[in-house]
């Protein structure tokens, strides 16, 4: 709220309040001076008794105890006494018109405002005229010479004299302390009853005096001032009481280690206690200046002292004094606006509230450099100092975190770097060029994470990105590409362009283990990446050595092949648009005896380790041969898919042996598919590209399987001569609801129709992911929507039975035969402007 507005306000109230009180006060001096002219009483004692009527009211109206609110001063008289005394000697009409002449004589006397002027008069005639109206209507006649005639009327004036009193007093005072008038009210009621009381004594006893002998009356004085004495010494007793307990609570408000706190404070503490219109506090400390103001509602300002409004309110200041000698810290400023003079005991109270607040604030001072000093310990404990990424303490903690609440924070995936051959920059260019590396490789990884990444160093040369929210697995190594990526464009040191080289290493949270398992199977990752010379690798239990459950079937190889415990089950591959089966991928499981079916996944490593792979892939590569055989037997000519692992391409006869299978089986050698996978790793080995090569001269065809997943495909695509790219199942999975899975699934689709490719979308689980895929320009797809991997017998059963009446179809075609399908615009990228027609039978 703006200063003014609370004050304009209060001053309306005021003056509405003043005005309301004075017009109802006129009519009755009007009427109490017709009457008093028109009264048949002779004119000499009438003006004695009125000189004297206005001598005794100016007189009580100038014997004030005065109580200071704000920049005001407010008292209370003795107005009422004096009133009851000449309600018992004179006509009740006199006693108005000389309480309105003795109360502006007083009010000239003491020089007070206009305002206070007209309401003090105005409010002296209505307690008279209130007290002559119950005399009037009780029927007591005053009789100069027998005052105590009427004495039981005179209690009765006397009690409704002051009941109008407080009921007009009060208001005014409330409203000029800002203090509720029920509060008012309610405050001291044993020096008010005290002081009721003392001043209708007073009056008896003037009143008996003037019963028994007129000259008496100058025993009146002295009592009246022995009563005011006490009431005035009363009153301050209370006030200093009252005076000492406000400021023992305003300096408790104080006790708080917030600056912001105690200032504040501090300007409603002391507009309270020193009844103060606005109080501003100004603090200079470490160079730093600053300035609150407030009325002891409100902060009215708070800032610069050079930018706070000017204000001409009288000002009264007292520093806030520094430790023994030291310059001070401030000042504390009390504005009225009127001029005030403090007491004695005021002005002890203000040294002593500063001296209070002068502590409080260097404590609080003390305790924000405590706390920012223990901020910049937290801050360092948990960064790196030379890059201000957070170090692996605070990866650990973020991390747990992050697990903790995974099940809402999808995908959590680790992303490990290392940068290659770091030790030559130290080693040539010395430290300070490896830390300004070490610098701007932070600069770059910090510009490339989405806002809920966090990314680390882990010490030396040693950095991890964690990726959270991701939508699917498969998508952390796209944000890892990105990351390194963005490491490629050289650094320019002293005038040196220095290529950075990096290896990392992917890993998705683990179902158990925690982050320092992540972080482990990150690193795993990252050291077979290295091994193999390729950019990044994505974390695969079957090359963890550290599972000892995996070496452990090792030992179970031999007798696995002796006794035939791998099989192979089919999944097939369906056309998207008709439903019907176009191949079939052949799936190594190994029957345990004691662990059930295991996937490849567990096992191939150890198979690679074993010199047992030969006969592995033999005897996978048999089943799906003699499969595809008996299914063209059958009358389904289906292309049979197999996977090779990457060792079998270091082989330089393996292709001859895949010929001579085929031979054996009499099958034409495009019914076979290979599905590459890793070919990142081993695409760059002169013997891979002749194995491939010799397997594409015999008419095998190739497939890149997994596609998308891997970190430099386009480069695979180049020198691996594939007919077919398979579309790993997360993107697939995600594509609904993450524009970046979706956007790989299109781009892969429009690259493999710009290179007259076949792309099958694996992982296809619903419906609506077959059709969007098919308006995408996706020809095939596998996965549970049509039908999940099983042995060669039940899928040629399956084959026979067909769907809807259709053999060898697993769904229904996505269109009537005959019916007219308009191609979506997004399947008419790469095609021929002849071939984009506006409407093909489906």
């Amino acid at each position: 709220m703006a200063r003014g507005t609370y004050d304009d306000a209060t001053d309306r109230r005021l003056r509405l309040l003043v005005g309301l009180v004075v017009s109802l006060a006129a009519p009755a001096v009007v009427l109490a001076a017709v009457a008093t002219v028109t009264d048949n009483v002779p004119q000499r004692n009438s003006l004695a008794t009125i000189g004297a009527l206005v001598f005794l009211i100016a007189v009580a109206r100038l014997a004030v105890v005065n109580v200071r609110i704000r920049s005001n001063r407010h008292g209370t008289a003795w107005t009422d006494a004096a009133i009851l005394i000449g309600l018992a000697v004179a006509p009740a009409s006199w006693v108005v018109l000389c309480t309105a002449i003795g109360s502006a004589v007083a009010s000239s006397i003491l020089r007070v405002s206009p305002e206070k002027a007209f309401f003090g008069i105005a409010k002296s005639v209505l307690v008279a005229a209130t007290g002559a109206l119950v005399v009037i209507s009780l029927g007591a006649t005053a009789h100069p010479g027998h005052p105590l005639d009427h004495v039981g009327a005179l209690i009765i004036a006397y009690l409704a004299m002051n009941v109008v009193d407080e009921v007009l007093s009060i208001p005014i005072i409330a409203i000029a302390s800002r203090t509720k008038i029920r509060v008012r009210f309610a405050a001291h009621p044993d020096i008010r009853i005290a002081s009721f009381v003392a001043r209708f004594a007073v009056s008896a006893i003037a009143l008996a005096l003037l019963e028994a002998d007129g000259r008496l009356v100058v025993a009146v004085p002295p009592i009246v001032l022995c009563l005011h004495l006490w009431y005035s010494n009363r009153l301050r007793s209370v006030a200093e009481r009252e005076a000492w307990q406000r400021l023992a609570e305003a300096t408790d408000a104080l006790n708080d280690v917030s600056l912001d706190h105690v200032l504040r404070a501090a300007t409603r503490s002391a507009a309270a206690l020193f009844s103060a219109d606005e109080v501003e506090v100004e603090i200079w400390l470490e160079g730093r200046r600053r300035l609150v103001r407030g009325d002891g509602l409100d902060i009215l300002y708070d800032g610069q002292p050079d930018h706070a409004p000017v204000d001409a309110t009288r000002v009264m200041a007292v520093s806030l004094e520094g430790y023994e000698g030291a310059d001070d810290i401030g000042v504390l400023r009390l504005r009225f606006r009127a001029s005030v003079t403090l007491s004695e005991r005021e002005l002890y109270t203000l040294k002593t509230f500063a001296s209070a607040l002068c502590t409080a604030i260097r404590n609080a001072s003390a305790y924000a450099e405590l706390e920012r000093a223990a901020e910049e310990h937290a801050h360092a404990a948990a960064h790196d100092s030379l890059t201000g990424l957070p170090n692996r303490r605070r990866l650990l903690d973020h991390g747990a975190d992050l697990l903790g609440r995974r099940h809402a924070d999808g995908v959590i995936a680790l992303l490990l770097i290392d940068l290659n051959h770091f030790k030559e920059v130290n080693d040539t260019l010395g430290h300070a060029a490896g830390d300004q590396v070490l610098i701007a490789v932070a600069d770059r990884l910090r510009a490339v994470v989405g806002p809920g990444d966090l990314v680390a160093r882990l010490g030396g040369d040693e950095f991890a990105v964690l990726y959270a929210g991701l939508p699917a697995p498969a998508i952390a190594a796209h944000r890892a590409e990105l990351a390194l990526t963005g490491l490629n464009e050289p650094i320019e040191i002293d005038g040196m362009r220095i290529s950075v080289e990096a290896s990392g290493g992917i890993a998705v949270a683990p179902g158990a283990g925690g982050v320092v398992e992540l972080l482990r199977r990150a690193d795993v990752a990252m050291y077979q990446a290295k091994r193999t010379g390729q950019p990044i690798a994505v974390y695969a239990r079957a090359r963890d050595t550290a599972d000892v459950g995996r070496l452990a079937l090792g030992g179970d190889l031999p007798r696995a092949v002796a006794e035939h415990e791998f099989t192979v089950n089919f999944q097939p591959i369906v056309d998207l648009a008709s439903g019907e089966v176009i191949a079939a991928e052949a799936l190594a499981r190994w029957h345990h005896p004691d662990r059930g079916d295991l996937d490849p996944r567990r096992f191939l490593d150890a198979v690679e380790r074993s010199g047992l792979l030969p006969a592995f892939a033999d005897a996978v590569l048999e089943q799906a041969l003699v499969a595809a055989v008996t299914w063209r037997d059958a009358g389904f000519d289906l292309p049979v898919a197999v996977n090779v692992s990457p060792r079998s391409l270091l082989d330089p006869r393996f292709p001859s042996s895949v010929a001579a299978r085929l031979r054996a089986h009499n099958l034409p050698a495009d019914r076979l598919f290979l599905e590459l996978t890793e070919t990142l790793t081993i695409s760059q080995l002169e013997v891979v590209d002749r194995v491939l090569g010799q397997l594409r001269d015999e008419g095998v065809r190739l497939a890149l399987d997994d596609f998308g997943t891997g970190y430099s495909s386009l480069s695979v695509l180049s020198r691996v001569p594939v007919n077919e790219l398979k579309i790993d199942r997360a993107f697939i999975g995600a594509m609904e609801s993450s524009a970046e899975a979706a956007a790989v699934v299109r781009s892969t689709v429009e690259l493999a129709r710009s290179l007259d490719l076949v792309v099958v979308a694996e992982g296809v689980e619903s419906e609506p992911q077959r059709r969007t895929l098919w308006e995408l320009g996706c020809g095939a797809g596998q996965g549970h929507l049509f039908a999940r991997p099983m042995p060669q017998t039940r899928l040629l059963a399956a084959l026979h039975r067909g769907t809807g009446g259709r053999p060898g179809a697993f769904a229904p075609a996505l269109h009537e035969d005959g019916a007219v399908v308009r191609i979506p615009k997004r399947r008419m990228v790469g095609r021929s402007r002849e071939e984009r027609l506006p409407d093909l039978p489906a």
